[in-house]
């Protein structure tokens, strides 16, 4: 047995402590030499494979430039070419074609536009008008492209301030334009075809490019004007300075130069087409020391530290991974089913906690599972009594009635109309037990109990429904339309003078689908409408289905969701319509009509 002390001191003890205490001595000692005796070896190393890694970046970041270059290009020739050249510009427009091509570029486009070689707007895409005052043809870009017709041009970053948008705020943009052919009728003349690049969509290819030892990266144009760096608004401001001059008259390679009493290594890649250089500038530093006894060093001191942590690491290991296994031991218990295993609590703080809380974890999970299976048969009790509520006696016994009078009275015609409809009410009512049955049985089934409720009140109320062939073979929740048109025969109509009128409209509207139950009876108050659905016992109608309105809402809610449900709308005197709102759902998605899947 071990002392007491030690005990108590083991459990006060955490994992992470256990490995502070073994570890860090001879890691830190380990690191401090290791450290001193390879710094100066490998900060030259590091210096070279940074110039290496940074020679990479800079070639991947032209290459996102170029690919960049080439879909504003690209764009340029299908405006060209595929629009504005095959269009007679007197007898038809080209704004929806330039419009499509916008929508597909909208990420790196700010406008487009057409001008003729006088400056006058031809076609703009989405800006429809110039700024007052401002002359196209005193831009720089307009100028630069009649200069040189046979290029493309790509501007300096400047403020769009050609065009009037609805947003106020300053849009950064990169202009490019070229020269284009415009024809109208038989005439042809030069124009001028703009498109404005959102400077943000360039500045994403260098967000977050950074070089190894705190350098950066940054795009000069050909006349060794900035277009991107990323202290740009210092640089403006005169906070900071950059070597430009310098950069401008550099080659393609990697460079050396001084720069703030620093040296610095630059290097540099040519954009292709349009000349712009793509600039890193990174410290360097570094020493070298004699490679023979270097890697001397080196080997004995990785041989040396890794015997000893060997020997540390095992003893370790051994002290940290018996409680885990134990513990695996007992989770791989748990896992085959053995909710009521024995759980191992021991070794550190952190693993004596952890065995603690799976063991009530499955403690947890067997209360949880019991708890499931008498939800589960309260559940089927429940969905019971709801489908015994729907065979109402009241409404069998009436409707029985009214079949043994009309045989009596020889209108075997009627009778067999009013035993077939309650045949076909009663088979759609069982449904062979599925709660999801077809809109088309839905309606069908609220047809039935119509006819035969017409019959018995001698035609005192007309009814009609009216429902799309496209929603016939969607999903629904059964037995939903059958009480609210038993609430619109049986409140809504019960002390009214004249005749009744019942209306169903079925209607897909998206992804939703929609059934309207609307009456012409007493209609109700605010306060009772409230009161249908917030009564916490709902009192069934003595002659009806024994479904109320609230019951239909709920079920509906639990298949869709709470955004799903009834809504009432009704005024005295006037009439009730009630809403019922569903996800529109093909019912061959549904799971053999017992589950829908709502995404």
């Amino acid at each position: 047995m071990k002392p007491e002390n030690e005990n108590g001191f083991l459990k006060r003890t955490s994992i992470r402590y256990m490995i502070f205490v073994y570890f860090t001595v001879t890691a830190l000692a380990a690191s401090i030499f290791i450290g001193l005796s390879l710094y100066s070896r490998m900060s030259k190393q590091m210096s070279d494979t940074m110039q290496e890694e940074n020679q990479i970046l800079i070639d991947q970041v032209n290459r996102s430039v170029d690919v960049w270059l080439r879909g504003i290009m690209k764009l340029s020739d299908s405006l060209y070419y595929d629009v504005i050249k095959n269009a007679d510009l007197e007898n038809e427009r080209v704004n929806r074609e330039m419009m499509l091509l916008y929508d597909n570029n909208q990420d790196n486009v700010e406008n487009i536009a057409l001008f003729s070689r006088s400056g006058e707007l031809l076609e703009a895409v989405p800006a429809s008008r110039l700024k007052t005052g401002v002359d196209p043809t005193e831009e720089s870009w307009f100028r630069a492209a009649l200069s040189k017709t046979e290029n493309l041009h790509f501007s300096v970053p400047h403020v769009q301030r050609v065009f009037d948008v609805s947003e106020n705020q300053y849009r950064w943009v990169i202009s490019a334009a070229r020269v284009v052919e415009i024809t109208e009728g038989s005439s042809t003349e030069q124009g001028v075809l703009l498109i404005d690049i959102r400077y943000d969509s360039l500045e994403q290819l260098f967000d977050e490019i950074t070089l190894g030892n705190g350098g950066y990266v940054y795009l000069m144009g050909t006349d060794g004007e900035l277009i991107y760096h990323p202290e740009a608004q210092l640089l403006y401001s005169g906070l900071e300075e950059e070597n430009l001059e310098a950069a401008a008259g550099y080659r393609d390679g990697i460079h050396e130069e001084m720069f703030q009493g620093k040296k610095r290594a630059v290097t540099v890649k040519t954009v292709g087409y349009t000349g712009w250089k793509i600039i890193g500038a990174a410290p360097m530093g570094g020493v070298t020391l004699n490679a023979l006894k270097t890697r001397l060093l080196i080997t004995f001191i990785v041989v040396f530290v890794a015997f000893l942590l060997a020997v540390i690491n095992a003893y370790i290991s051994t002290r940290i991974t018996t409680p885990i296994e134990a513990l695996e031991k007992s989770v791989n218990e748990i896992e085959a089913g053995n909710l009521n295993a024995d759980v191992y609590v021991g070794g550190s703080y952190e693993i004596r906690h952890l065995g603690t809380s799976i063991q009530n974890m499955a403690t947890q999970i067997r209360r949880l599972m019991d708890d499931i299976v008498a939800e589960h048969e309260s559940k089927r009790k429940n969905e019971f009594d709801v489908l015994q509520s729907q065979i109402n006696p009241h409404f069998l016994y009436n409707t029985l009635d009214i079949i043994v009078w009309m045989i009596e009275n020889e209108k075997q015609a009627d009778a067999v109309k009013v035993v077939t409809a309650l045949a076909r009410f009663f088979r759609i009512s069982l449904s062979r037990g599925k709660s999801i049955i077809t809109v088309r049985d839905e309606i069908e089934h609220v047809r039935n109990y119509l006819t035969i409720q017409h019959m018995r009140f001698k035609n005192r109320f007309t009814y009609g429904i009216e429902a799309d062939e496209s929603v016939m073979d969607l999903a629904s929740v059964k037995l939903i339309l059958q009480p609210l048109v038993e609430n619109a025969i049986y409140h809504g109509m019960e002390f009214m003078d004249g005749d009744g009128e019942i209306r169903i409209h079925v209607y897909r509207d998206g992804d939703d689908l929609y059934m309207k139950v609307s009456d012409n009876g007493l209609g109700m108050t605010k306060e009772q409408i409230e009161n249908m659905f917030s009564e916490k016992k709902h009192v069934a109608s003595k002659s009806g289905s024994g479904i109320g309105v609230r019951n239909v809402n709920e079920r509906i809610r639990l298949y869709f969701g709470s955004d799903y449900g009834l809504s009432i709308e009704s005024e005295l005197d006037e009439g009730t319509t009630v809403t019922i709102h569903m996800k529109a759902i093909p019912y061959s998605e549904t799971a053999e009509g017992e589950k829908i899947n709502v995404k």
